[in-house]
């Protein structure tokens, strides 16, 4: 199995620390959760062997530096698109984004779709006009302090994700364990990134065709927002899966067939 070699990046004066896996291109980049860090999506990288894959952490999390001023999605993709050019991988890539990281994704193939092949979003909405979820699970989400607070986030885990969390401790440990405690300013700049934002009036013009994953017992996403999103985009296709929130990051095999599947149809 290969590995992820792990490097320091420089754009603009800003520091960040990108992992990359060579394998099969094109290469899917990667966008993660809200306050996440790369190491979260060593296990999807794992099942996903064979494709080449790129995942960042951004301003403020993991170990890339905070940038100095509050950014938008749009910013940030743009950002993403620096990462891949200082990778060498200057032609398209499939893009994945889970949560926070699939409204980058979002934003990504309309910003940059040049450079998207093909889109792959996981448990995520489309904004701030989303069907919101559990109020007490998304007070939750907001509060970093489950990044470096393990007995914390043991607690508030099963009523934040759902799913199999529920019903397995050992998952969230050793997501707790994989997790780094983000930067409060990288943290406040990622919630304010998406305050106002929504890819609603826009869905319809992706052109990529796209995969949208979800689970049917997600306490902060609820599935009638996947649904959204199939019916907006032109040549989308769901698929549910019996898990929660973190389904992807947990119990990355399970839904790893259908992704290289998807990733390696004409």
């Amino acid at each position: 199995m290969t590995q992820t070699t792990i490097r320091f990046i420089d754009i603009d004066g800003l520091s960040l620390r990108v992992g990359v896996r060579p394998g099969k291109e094109p290469a899917l980049l990667i966008f993660n959760g809200i306050g996440a860090n790369l190491e979260l999506l060593e296990p999807l990288s794992d099942a996903l062997d064979g494709v080449a894959t790129i995942t960042f952490d951004v301003p403020g999390s993991g170990q890339s530096e905070p940038g100095l001023k509050p950014y938008r999605l749009r910013g940030l993709a743009r950002l993403a698109a620096r990462v891949l050019d200082e990778t060498g991988h200057t032609g398209r890539v499939d893009v994945l984004g889970v949560s926070w990281g699939g409204a980058l994704a979002q934003q990504f193939a309309l910003t940059c779709r040049a450079r998207c092949r093909k889109l792959v979003l996981v448990s995520t909405t489309p904004g701030m006009f989303m069907v919101p979820g559990s109020p007490r699970a998304m007070a939750r989400l907001f509060n970093p302090r489950r990044y470096k607070d393990p007995s914390h986030l043991e607690r508030v885990a099963p009523h934040i994700y759902g799913g199999e969390v529920r019903r397995d401790p050992a998952l969230i440990r050793a997501f707790g364990a994989r997790s780094m405690s983000p930067h409060w300013l990288g943290y406040l700049y990622q919630q304010i990134a998406f305050w106002g934002w929504s890819s609603l009036p826009w869905l319809r013009l992706l052109p990529q065709p796209t995969l949208i994953l979800a689970g049917n017992d997600d306490p902060l996403v609820p599935l009638v927002n996947a649904r959204i999103l199939a019916r907006l985009i032109p040549r989308a296709q769901l698929e549910v899966v019996d898990d929660g929130h973190l389904f992807l990051l947990s119990n990355p095999g399970r839904v790893a067939p259908s992704i290289l599947r998807f990733l390696a149809a004409a």
